[in-house]
């Protein structure tokens, strides 16, 4: 496995931790109804749990596991790559803080930018790995 999947993937399981610890303090102010500013959460929740465990994590695998490239570089270009994983988590984040500090920046649509041109650095790395089953690749 590339060390650059190992970061990626060691990352999404960072935000399951987060994404499921904010989850269970969500549920438990339903029972409880303890501190309910908690609510100011949810959207935070649902940002940590798509973007950066589920995204994260394909991004991740598929890496590791599209096919090879011919040539010197098998996975092609890696700092694109860099590049999508740096602007991912930063996405993240910056559309984390927009429930916080709602008027002093369009942060949910700075971060959704951000996550935007990730993707689409991240696609321009997968597409020619992409091929049709029992295309043959020299390693």
């Amino acid at each position: 496995m590339p060390k650059l999947s190992i970061y990626i993937i060691r990352t999404s399981l960072v935000y399951l931790i987060i994404g499921v610890t904010i989850g269970a303090l969500l549920l438990s102010q339903k029972a409880t109804l303890f501190y309910p500013k908690l609510w100011l959460l949810l959207p935070v929740h649902v940002e940590v749990v798509l973007f950066g465990w589920i995204l994260q994590l394909i991004i991740g695998v598929s890496f590791w596991m599209l096919p090879r490239l011919p040539g010197k570089a098998l996975r092609g270009n890696e700092a694109l790559v860099w590049g999508s994983f740096i602007l991912l988590n930063g996405g993240i984040l910056l559309a984390c803080g927009e429930p916080f500090f709602p008027d002093i920046f369009p942060w949910g649509f700075a971060g959704r930018l951000c996550q935007m041109a990730a993707i689409i650095l991240y696609a321009r790395h997968a597409w020619p790995r992409i091929r049709p089953f029992g295309d043959t690749v020299v390693p």
